[in-house]
């Protein structure tokens, strides 16, 4: 499983695009993984977006993750969940899920990090690296020490999300990241797929110099 780059939905930025074309566009530009957010659609609307994203994704061999709601994740065979510090602890999402279910956690340090592994976690993501706008409640961004720390307290692939862009990603990959997550750097773009192609390139050649 390969987290380069991971593409967050969200219909606001991307001017009233439908969830299932932001995912389309993205894939088709390269991102490994679509995560499903959307805090406005009721859970009846939230799997019904799902069942399209999951077609978007599977036909184009990406990873598809949605945010917070296990019970549509579960639903819609979703490859995962992305798990906040307030959601359902992963030790009790791990009880209800298949085997090979992906579980994603959000953590602000390297502890958490540890305690997310610990519980079952399939990857951590550090939220957010820097200072955002795309997400009201992210916080300060922890920077770029912290990710270091968390890419040493664990094993599993780390991820970065929270103020990324071109400019950055070199030095977010340099730091350890196995990937970056994005949302506005890709989906509030003019052109999404080129955005995510350029994108993805950036991280290739980063890693490559690693």
């Amino acid at each position: 499983m390969r987290y380069d780059l991971y593409v967050v939905t969200d219909r606001a930025l991307a001017n009233g695009l439908a969830h299932a074309e932001i995912a389309r566009r993205a894939v088709m530009g390269g991102a490994n993984v679509i995560q499903l957010r959307d805090k406005h659609l009721s859970p009846r609307e939230l799997y019904l977006t799902a069942l399209e994203v999951r077609l978007v994704t599977r036909e184009n061999n990406a990873a598809f993750i949605v945010n917070d709601e296990l019970d549509v994740a579960l639903a819609a065979k979703a490859d995962g969940v992305h798990l906040g510090q307030d959601d359902l602890p992963i030790e009790a999402a791990r009880r209800i899920v298949p085997d090979d279910f992906i579980i994603g956690i959000s953590v602000s340090s390297a502890v958490q990090a540890l305690k997310a592994q610990e519980g079952g976690a399939d990857y951590v993501a550090l939220s957010p690296v820097f200072d955002t706008a795309s997400k009201n409640d992210a916080g300060a961004g922890r920077g770029l020490e912290a990710l270091k720390e968390i890419r040493k307290a664990v094993t599993i692939p780390v991820i970065a999300i929270g103020g990324v862009d071109k400019k950055n990603v070199p030095s977010i990959i340099e730091a350890g990241a196995d990937g970056v997550a994005v949302i506005s750097a890709v989906v509030g773009q003019k052109d999404i797929e080129v955005a995510a192609r350029e994108l993805k390139a950036i991280i290739t050649k980063a890693k490559g110099r690693r």
